[in-house]
């Protein structure tokens, strides 16, 4: 059994699948890139706000749900025809005044459209590990979305430096057949050899480059050697 953890899905598999494959199946991690404390700081204080609020309270323009949890640790039952399991933290959980619930995953970054088919994945796996938990009572998910946060003006006012972060909601489709299929394709990669590496990489140029100038460094000592 593989445990897949929804915050890879939007980056790493998609940049690599030798790194994503290192990690999940020989448990060989990229090396670590701490975030900025900051931000971390901003998700803190903005989530912690949030409970208890209708979103709606915050702009117009997002959906009538109160916010009813905060980041949920989550574990899935088996996906069906796969052996793969997801386990992870979602953001926010609210709830609409029907009952339906709302998947929320909070983002400090700009609101671009194509952050839904970036995050639907993510989300997606939220979503099933929620409806289908390992124990206990499954939670349905009504409707998804990402609520973005991004600064777009300061103001300097007693003191302080005020920063104007102004809420907006990307809706996020729901997909079940989607995300099923897209869990069997990471089941069959994992359950095969060692993929290609991504074009792209940074770490796995970084890794040919380190062997690269290894090697050439052992041929130079060779050639000092006397004989």
């Amino acid at each position: 059994m593989y445990k897949l953890s929804p915050s890879d899905f939007a980056y790493l598999y998609e940049e690599c699948k030798l790194c994503y494959w290192l990690k999940v199946k020989k448990g060989i991690y990229q090396p670590s890139m701490p975030m900025p404390g900051v931000f971390s700081a901003i998700n803190t204080r903005i989530q912690g706000t949030l409970i208890g609020k209708n979103l709606q309270s915050l702009s117009a323009d997002l959906p009538q749900a109160v916010v009813k949890t905060q980041e949920g640790w989550v574990e899935s039952k088996l996906v069906p025809e796969t052996g793969v399991y997801i386990k992870g933290k979602y953001d926010l959980l609210a709830q609409a005044a029907d009952g339906g619930n709302f998947l929320v995953d909070l983002k400090i970054s700009q609101p671009h459209e194509d952050k839904i088919d970036k995050y639907k994945t993510q989300l997606s796996a939220y979503k099933f590990a929620l409806e289908n938990p390992k124990s206990g009572v499954g939670v349905k998910i009504a409707r998804m979305g990402l609520l973005i946060f991004y600064p777009d003006a300061v103001a300097f006012e007693n003191g302080a430096a005020r920063v104007n972060f102004p809420p907006s909601w990307l809706e996020i489709p729901l997909d079940e057949a989607g995300f099923l299929a897209f869990a069997r394709e990471v089941n069959a990669l994992l359950d095969g050899p060692a993929p290609e590496e991504g074009t792209g990489c940074k770490w796995c140029q970084y890794r040919h480059k380190g062997e690269e100038e290894t090697h050439e460094e052992d041929e130079v000592k060779q050639q000092d050697i006397p004989f």
